[in-house]
């Protein structure tokens, strides 16, 4: 077999004790080795120092993480990468100076990278990331150019993964800066954040180090290599780097199921490499049994992680299956990266520091001192912070992680200093190692100074807010963070007015709140709530959540001082309405690329026998402006699909159960049998075909028959059904209206139930969307009749409804006219209690805004209100 000790040139028996490897005795090649691995343990130093700064903030977090991956991780890849493949292909030396530069503009790129996204500098991080695909560019045209003439081995293979590790490198890096810029927008943000994941972890960091396995396996165990090891390493890259390719493309596009099977692939491929593994263990004594046993228990939580990740992604949604896959990150990062991070580099530093055997094994004995305990405290870690234990047991792992891993680190800066002072005089022959292992420790110092005071978190009232509520008003502020927005955008006060933020995140992802010039909510959780008292508020505010990308993707509010409110025009425009509704900002924007649901009624099709197929299952929908829910559907729509026939025609509706967890029904109210078989519950996969005559006309509503039905129609399983009144005149716009609830939160839950049972909903909405048409109005031209047909389905309030600036001569109701064209009088309203239906017509007599509302104006104010938009 080859042996990593061994020059490009030479093999060795990993069976003997490594030999000290040639090239390294190139004073260059070691300096530059030597400066590489303090770049490594530098960054590991500031990582650390991350975690320790200020953990309430998410940035703090984040560039802990970025620090540790692309600082320490990505410079001992592009290093050891490049020293495998020389020896892997027995290729000659790339130029010393090229690589040096690759190096030094990678980590350059990197940290100015880290800074771009702390300092919410768009250009600065643009131009950082750019810089940072250059290096890994560069880094992988030297790749391939080694192989261009090489002699090659039986290892030659494993270079390939370097390679693809590269590409995945430069993937990563453009969606990171495509994620911090806010460019994935809030509708594909999940998806690209799991891409980016995913290409990361498992390509620019599991590619290779799967590839190296293969080869300081068994070396660190001190056996020969598997004679299938050549076959496996090929089969393993196939399976990994092609299920790699698939699973991201799809994450990015948003499929799931593509993704699930991308990375079925890549967990076979793991599963396979770690079989090999498990058969090259042998009885003899390893070459360093603190390397073999931390490479082996990294490798086992790469497995567990991936699988643990597959079953996330084949029973989640995208957006659901960020917060399981977020638990997985100590699993990842902690257990594989840094395990894997120490192992190696307690096997590989004695190689790079020393020249002979001797010397090796007492650098060795240095880095090992206490490696079982560390090994333990490490693990148990682990496995604190990925198991869902209350939260003082994940904060105890991740701190005993980090002391295993503050422990190694110290270890390692001991032996970087001695590496560098002359074994006769005592003295630094290299004075960077020296400089940079002080600095750091000073960097510690100075950290630890700063925060010993304790930094104000946000988590309860500020002495400011305190000091200053007697003064004027207090005003309490519901806010809620979900799918990539704040709620509400806008706040508006009084100037003296003590102001308190109750912020709530009702999102599957952890988000926090923080206010300018004033305090900060820790990071929360799905459901965590958190109040922040800004204390008096005297100028204009901007609050965001601080996770990178997050504020520039939307998540933000404005406080704006007013003094006042503006008055209401004269007439009918205070019908208008931006008010806020139960923590719904309804004047926020929709997502992009969002539609409102055709309100047009087509004309009654032709022909009296009218089929369609419904099916029921749970869909998540845009339900007011930037807010999307689950919406429990018939044919994946709130309302469903609306039919329309005339009277005596029949219809055939085939209703297919396609929802996994519960049972469904339906009831057409303008049909006349018996309930009993085809009201009746089906189960999931269980289909039936509902036949009925429309004996009578009238606007109809259908439901969801299973109890209970108050949960099923408020979760959107209701629809419309019109039947045509004989000799119905034509006119030159129909429209169809379903009014309806909304109540926000998980369908079925406590919450959610308790306020459908107390009838106070979130929202008002017209077709399932509250304010959806006053974003995207109906249209109409001056002199033209239009018919708006309103169906109301509850499933509690019923709608007054009425349209400014016009008056109506035709009121249809429950299948008889109430007023019709010719008659003396007029109406201004039609009133139906829920699950009445009718309709009413009117002339607009010229051009311009023509609002429609439910005039019970606390419904019109929160989101059962629209616009009629007639143009000459």
């Amino acid at each position: 077999m080859t042996s990593i000790a061994s020059g490009p040139t030479g093999t060795g028996d990993a069976s003997r004790p490594a030999r000290h490897p040639s090239r390294f005795r190139e004073s260059g090649v070691r300096a530059r080795h030597l400066r590489a691995h303090v770049l490594v343990v530098t960054w590991l130093g500031l990582a650390l120092l991350a975690v320790a700064a200020q953990d309430s903030l998410s940035i703090s977090r984040w560039l802990a993480v970025h620090m540790f991956l692309l600082g320490a991780v990505t410079t001992a890849i592009l290093i050891w990468s490049e020293h495998f493949a020389v020896a892997l292909l027995h290729a000659r030396l790339p130029d010393e100076r090229l690589g040096t530069a690759r190096l030094a503009t990678a980590n350059i790129a990197v940290a100015g990278l880290l800074i771009g996204v702390w300092s919410a500098t768009p250009v600065l991080t643009a131009v950082f990331a750019a810089l940072l695909v250059a290096a890994a560019t560069a880094h992988l045209v030297m790749l391939v150019r080694l192989g261009r003439g090489a002699l090659g081995g039986r290892l030659k293979p494993i270079v390939s993964s370097y390679r693809a590790a590269t590409a995945a490198l430069i993937a990563g890096t453009l969606l990171g800066w495509l994620l911090s810029n806010g460019g994935a927008g809030p509708d594909r943000y999940a998806g690209l954040r799991l891409a980016h994941l995913h290409v990361t972890l498992l390509g620019w960091i599991g590619l290779p180090v799967l590839g190296t396995l293969f080869m300081l396996w068994p070396t660190v165990l001190g056996v020969r290599m598997k004679e299938r090891t050549t076959k496996v390493s090929r089969w393993v890259l196939a399976l990994t780097g092609s299920g790699l390719l698939v699973t991201v493309t799809a994450l990015a596009l948003g499929w799931r199921w593509p993704a699930v099977a991308g990375l079925a692939l890549y967990v076979e491929g793991v599963a396979l490499a770690v079989n090999l593994f498990v058969r090259t263990v042998r009885g003899h004594r390893p070459v360093s049994a603190a390397a073999v046993w931390m490479l082996a228990a990294a490798t086992c939580w790469l497995l567990v992680a991936v699988a643990a990740d597959l079953a996330l992604l084949a029973s989640r949604s995208l957006a659901n299956a960020q917060s399981g896959i977020d638990t997985l990150m100590p699993v990842l990062l902690i257990g594989f990266v840094a395990q894997i991070l120490i192992g190696a580099l307690t096997y590989l530093l004695p190689v790079v520091l020393c020249g002979g055997h001797e010397e090796r094994a007492a650098v060795r004995a240095v880095l090992e001192r206490g490696w079982l305990p560390r090994l333990v405290v490490l693990n148990t870690g682990i496995l604190l912070a990925a198991l869902p234990l209350p939260g003082p047991a994940t904060t105890t792992g991740v701190l005993l992680a980090a002391l295993a891993g503050a422990a190694f680190l110290g270890l390692a800066m001991v032996v970087l200093a001695r590496s560098g002072r002359s074994p006769e005089k005592g003295t630094s022959r290299n004075p960077a190692l020296r400089g940079t292992a002080a600095g750091v420790a000073l960097t510690v110092l100075a950290v630890l100074v700063a925060n010993s005071g304790g930094a104000d978190t946000g988590t309860g009232t500020s002495a400011a807010g305190t000091s200053h509520a007697a003064d004027g008003e207090v005003r309490i502020v519901a806010v809620t963070l979900a799918h990539m927005r704040v709620r509400p955008a806008r706040v508006e006060v009084a100037p003296g007015t003590a102001l308190r933020l109750k912020v709530t995140n009702d999102d599957a992802q952890r988000h926090d709140l923080k206010v300018e010039n004033g305090p900060a909510t820790p990071m929360l959780g799905k459901g965590d709530t958190r109040v922040l008292d800004l204390g008096t508020i005297t100028d204009d505010r901007e609050a965001w959540c601080t996770l990178p990308g997050h504020r520039a993707a939307g998540m933000s509010m404005d406080i704006v001082v007013k003094d006042g409110t503006a008055d209401a025009p004269d007439g009918h425009s205070g019908h208008t309405t931006t008010a806020t509704a139960g923590g719904l900002d309804l004047g926020a924007d929709f997502s992009p690329g969002w539609k409102a649901r055709d309100a047009e009624l087509a004309p009654a099709p032709g022909g009296k026998l009218h089929k369609l197929e419904l099916h029921a299952d749970h869909t998540t929908v845009e339900v007011a402006p930037g807010v999307r829910q689950q919406m429990w559907t018939f044919g994946g729509t709130a309302p469903g699909p609306t039919l329309r026939g005339t009277v005596s025609d029949v219809f055939e509706i085939t209703l297919v159960n396609d929802d996994k967890d519960m049972g469904h029904g339906i009831d057409f109210h303008a049909g006349s049998l018996a309930p009993d078989r085809p009201m009746r519950t089906l189960q999931p996969g269980e289909r039936l075909v509902y036949r009925f005559r429309a004996e009578k006309a009238g606007a109809w509503l259908y439901h969801c028959s299973t109890a209970p039905m108050l949960q099923h129609m408020g979760n959107g399983m209701y629809g419309a059904v019109v039947i045509d009144p004989p000799g119905l005149p034509k006119v030159d716009r129909e429209y169809l209206l379903v009014s309806s609830e909304l109540y926000l939160g998980t369908p079925g839950s406590t919450a959610q139930v308790t306020k459908m049972r107390q009838g106070d909903p979130d929202a008002w909405r017209f077709n399932g969307v509250a304010n959806q048409y006053a974003k995207q109005p109906l249209k109409a031209k001056a002199g033209e009749r239009a018919r708006f047909w309103v169906v109301a389905a509850g499933p509690t309030d019923g709608i007054a409804f009425h349209i400014v600036g016009t008056v109506f001569d035709t009121v249809y109701k429950e299948g008889t006219h109430l007023l019709k064209p010719g008659d003396p009088g007029g109406a201004q309203v039609l009133d139906l209690a829920p699950a009445q239906g009718g309709f009413v017509e009117t002339t607009f007599p010229e051009a311009g805004h023509y609002a429609f509302v439910d005039h019970d104006m606390r419904h019109a104010e929160a989101g059962a209100h629209g616009m009629v938009e007639v143009t000459d």
